[in-house]
């Protein structure tokens, strides 16, 4: 099957090819118990995480971004197994982990959250990321119907279920899903997508 387009995956920032499935592109900017503020790329945070990286101009190589990586990871693990309830900190080890490629241990920590906040449509959007790239897309198709039953008109929910469809060979029932998407939401950016997707599988 053709590559329909790049995968935006939520809060990890990174581009992968493969049969579409978006997560939520937008800003996080839900309030919610254990969230600790916003970060932006300018903005480095002054915390226990933080603490100790290495300059930033520096040019990177084999042997320093071997062992940034290594260092990060300790210390995001660390911050997130001596502070269980910051769902902050438990995420940013998630994303971590999920962009590393350790979905097994990332799931443990996305699970962590949704056992405290199980609404948290971002967390749901990355274990159902997760669960697609294992190719477990019944377990993936149920996340992203919890989180329609939580958000109605969450088009990206939608979108996802015709992808998940169509990774599954079953064209006519991810034709379905984007032709109803189109019919009901023709001006959204996600129906542009899903005009595309239409033609390309």
């Amino acid at each position: 099957m053709k590559n329909i387009k790049p995968i935006y995956i939520y809060g990890i920032g990174v581009i992968l090819s493969a049969l579409v499935f978006i997560f939520l592109s937008q800003k996080d900017e839900t309030s919610y118990p254990g969230k600790t503020g916003n970060m932006t790329n300018e903005q480095m945070p002054n915390d226990n995480i933080h603490k100790g990286l290495t300059n930033p101009l520096q040019l990177p190589n084999k042997n320093n971004v071997a062992e940034a990586i290594m260092q990060r990871m300790q210390m995001l693990k660390q911050a997130a197994e001596s502070n269980p309830k910051d769902t902050a900190k438990l995420k940013a080890y998630a994303d971590f982990l999920s962009a590393a490629h350790q979905p097994d241990e990332a799931l443990v920590y996305y699970n962590k959250i949704l056992s405290m906040y199980p609404r948290r449509i971002d967390v749901l959007f990355s274990v159902a990321y997760l669960n697609y790239t294992k190719r477990n897309f019944t377990e993936a198709e149920k996340i992203l119907k919890k989180v329609i039953s939580y958000d109605r008109n969450n088009l990206q929910a939608y979108y996802n279920l015709g992808a998940i469809a169509a990774s599954e060979g079953n064209k006519e029932k991810a034709k379905e899903i984007w032709t109803k998407l189109i019919k009901d939401h023709p001006t959204a950016q996600i129906a542009a997508t899903a005009r595309k997707s239409l033609g390309e599988i």
